[in-house]
């Protein structure tokens, strides 16, 4: 299962807005064939792994993921594959929420006569899924908010410039962050003063659909994107509508306030550099009110650190969360 968990996150970047699944079929001779979700139209992790295995599949054991589909789509069903195969037993880590799957495949798996096993890994899993898991259990995506500041924790000086605070490693690493992502949120502020692009330029992967909170100048090099407007809420639940699982907003400061105040981030990722801006005009994360106490603060848990080249990503989760990680 740690070997499927491992394959799932090869897939992260490619299979959304389907779940990044790794699966690995073990033999009767203990041979090992692996397989992980492929772009949305291709092989799911089973299908991979099973074509993979050939006859080596019959009376195998298949370690995957998440619970194996029951229903056709762009694909045939991965639970009547695996019967088909002649499989013996599969383990699974966790059941799918979606509606059309939701405990349907196991069953069909243990009506065949396929011995079944749930929850090896599952908080890894769980971890690993979340974007999809909070999606298909609220409508909603998953929202990201990422942010690159200096050590004092200011995006930008008096001014307005603010490229490039973070070096060659860390915007490698923010571009990757897009490629997992669905979409990418920007207010209209932002793109006037910056003129985004919001591809993916500088690794390999696709562009998500931007999405600008309030009306982008004709001709910003945002464009096409989808313009927003209107409670934070009700704007999740149109682009969780539209298949998007994982959002990532990416400013400017009112946007993150706004975002944050409602409390409506599931992860933070924060790039910080060791520039000092040194003074209480440059521009700060957050533009807005902020907590009056100390009582009231926002406190999160540190879910991961990691150095690139000279600066830190620095992954912050609600406090109510258990902490994880890719190791």
């Amino acid at each position: 299962m740690d070997r499927a968990i491992a394959l799932g996150w090869t897939a992260r970047a490619r299979a959304h807005p389907n779940p990044w699944v790794g699966a690995v079929v073990v033999g009767p001779d203990a041979t090992s064939y692996e397989g992980a979700t492929a772009e949305p139209g291709g092989p799911h992790a089973e299908a991979a792994a099973l074509a993979s295995a050939g006859e080596g599949a019959r009376g195998a054991t298949v370690y995957v993921t998440l619970e194996p589909c029951p229903h056709s789509g762009r694909t045939a069903p991965c639970a009547d594959a695996l019967i088909a195969a002649g499989v013996e037993r599969v383990v699974v880590a966790i059941e799918d929420p979606d509606v059309r799957v939701r405990g349907r495949g196991i069953a069909r798996l243990r009506g065949a006569g396929v011995c079944v096993e749930v929850g090896l890994r599952a908080a890894e899993v769980t971890a690993q899924l979340a974007p999809y898991l909070k999606h298909r259990a609220t409508g909603r995506p998953w929202v990201v908010l990422k942010l690159a500041a200096g050590l004092d924790g200011r995006i930008g000086a008096p001014d307005g410039t603010s490229r490039w605070i973070t070096g060659d490693a860390a915007r490698d690493d923010a571009h990757r962050l897009r490629a997992e992502s669905d979409a990418v949120l920007v207010g209209a502020a932002t793109v006037r003063a910056d003129d985004p692009a919001l591809t993916v330029r500088r690794v390999d992967g696709r562009d998500p659909m931007r999405v600008v909170l309030g009306r982008a100048p004709e001709g910003a090099a945002v464009h096409p994107a989808l313009e927003v407007s209107g409670d934070l809420g009700d704007v999740l639940d149109d682009l969780g509508r539209r298949g998007v699982v994982q959002l990532l907003v990416e400013g400017g400061a009112r946007v993150a306030h706004a975002f944050h105040a409602a409390g409506l981030v599931d992860r933070y990722v924060f790039y910080l550099a060791p520039v000092l801006f040194g003074g209480d005009d440059a521009r700060p994360m957050f533009a807005g009110p902020g907590a009056a106490t100390m009582a009231d603060v926002w406190r999160g848990a540190v879910t991961g650190v990691t150095r690139l080249g000279e600066d830190l990503r620095v992954d912050l989760a609600p406090r109510q969360e258990r902490p994880c990680s890719r190791g």
